[in-house]
């Protein structure tokens, strides 16, 4: 095994580690700050609400339980902005100049994790595009869809945002990559770098089966990041907030050595039982349910 998981809160295992050893992040993070609670994560497990609501059938299919970022009163995003930023410094000290961050986000507060990063010192380097049809947004006006047939009060997301941000390098890309091995990002091929945009799908019932979270990540799409996190496939990639353990699979599963982080005690078992499983299945681009009839990209 190339990997290390700890049950610990990313901040408190951040203070014990040492300057500049971590070479990338790529993570999935509470985008809400508060979805991840121990008090909303109980009433997820006991099915009674709080953050997560199961959303109405869509289309005909049934719909698991969805944070409900659209609830979050003002005061939740100035602590959430807060939180990143405390986050966003942490991680800045323990990763080497030029290292990435890779870290997923939500069509609608992206933004406060993004600006959270930069205040940290990083440079935004981009966007990640993963396309994936997934069965938030689309509905119509709640209690009135009768009344209101031909209108949906968000638009059904098509894409799911993943900021792509930088320590400054110590130098050229070039200087930086000699010594830290980092600083730019692994290409495809010879021929074909890094894409901006993924083509995804759903995470296959397969990997769910293996570890049930509700933010799980599909292999197909968690590799091709995963691998371009370490442009000189060289170093470590961090997961602060591991969940059911897709990116340290992805990791494993390259060669890479990885760290995966998690305070939810029963998520850490899970990611512990999850992550050999997920790293030894063929990655599959899940297309069902027309997922991906509208994207021809390759």
């Amino acid at each position: 095994m190339a990997y290390r998981i700890f049950l610990d809160d990313c901040l408190h295992w951040a203070i014990q580690q040492p300057d500049n050893s971590i070479h990338a992040i790529v993570t999935d993070p509470p985008f809400g700050h508060r979805e991840y609670s121990m008090e909303n994560q109980a009433k997820l497990r006991a099915g009674k609400g709080g953050v997560w609501r199961l959303p109405p059938a869509f289309d005909g299919s049934n719909r698991k339980p969805l944070p409900r970022f659209t609830d979050l009163t003002a005061q939740d995003l100035i602590e959430m902005a807060d939180f990143f930023s405390e986050w966003g410094k942490a991680m800045y000290r323990v990763l080497v100049p030029g290292a990435h961050v890779l870290v997923a986000g939500n069509p609608i507060l992206s933004h406060i994790v993004w600006i959270s990063l930069e205040s940290a010192g990083f440079e935004k380097r981009g966007e990640v595009v993963r396309l994936v049809r997934t069965f938030r947004g689309g509905d119509r006006p709640k209690g009135a869809h009768d009344e209101f047939p031909d209108v949906c009060t968000m638009p059904r997301s098509s894409w799911e945002p993943w900021g792509l941000f930088r320590k400054p390098c110590e130098g050229l890309v070039a200087e930086n990559l000699r010594k830290w091995k980092t600083g730019a990002l692994r290409r495809i091929s010879i021929d074909t770098p890094f894409l901006d945009v993924i083509k995804s799908g759903r995470t296959p019932g397969v990997e769910k089966e293996i570890a049930d979270h509700p933010s799980l990540k599909p292999q197909h799409f968690m590799r091709k990041i995963v691998r371009a996190s370490l442009p000189l496939g060289v170093g470590v990639v961090l997961d602060p907030f591991m969940g059911g353990g897709s990116t340290i699979a992805a990791a494993e599963a390259l060669g890479y050595q990885s760290i995966g982080v998690e305070k939810d005690p029963l998520y850490y078992e899970m990611a512990k039982q999850a992550i050999p499983r997920l790293a030894n299945i063929e990655p599959i681009l899940n297309g069902d349910n027309g997922n991906l009839s509208l994207f021809t990209l390759e």
